[in-house]
């Protein structure tokens, strides 16, 4: 078991699978489609990011360095918590932009959204975590790798 600590933006107790992506995230390319179509769950549709790309994020703990910065972002993960196929939780290795916070927090406020996020999570955070690990995140911003047989 690995524990990282980070900085809480939106606070929550949470146990799930992680989805990890390596490269910065680009909010509106990966999460565009699914919001577009109104699809039931958000699959990555950024061709640029081999790490989400097809895959199922919907209910996951999505890892990821930081996000491109855009002017929609924030926009787009308010748009994704009201829809309810937001990941459950964004996990940051770096600080998170304000954007994304804003979406973030708005959707905590105006969409009673549950999403979790911690930021400042450390370089070690992704070197450590896989997609499909299972996670363990605390209200006070810590978060546990679980071994194999802690599941």
């Amino acid at each position: 078991m690995k524990t990282f600590k980070g900085r809480v933006i939106t606070p929550g107790n949470w146990k799930g699978m992680a989805i990890v992506s390596k490269e910065v995230v680009n909010v509106m390319d990966t999460f565009y489609t699914s919001a577009y179509k109104k699809h039931k769950t958000a699959i990555g549709s950024d061709a640029k990011n081999a790490d989400l790309f097809g895959k199922v994020l919907t209910g996951k703990a999505l890892c990821l360095p930081h996000c491109k910065a855009s002017a929609v972002t924030g926009l787009v993960i308010e748009t994704i918590c009201e829809m309810n196929i937001t990941p459950a939780a964004y996990l940051f290795s770096n600080k998170i932009d304000e954007v994304a916070a804003s979406g973030i927090i708005l959707a905590r406020i105006w969409e009673d959204s549950d999403v979790i996020c911690i930021d400042n999570l450390g370089e070690d955070f992704l070197d450590s975590v896989s997609s499909d690990d299972l996670l363990q995140i605390s209200y006070d911003g810590t978060v546990l790798i679980l071994d194999k047989d802690n599941q």
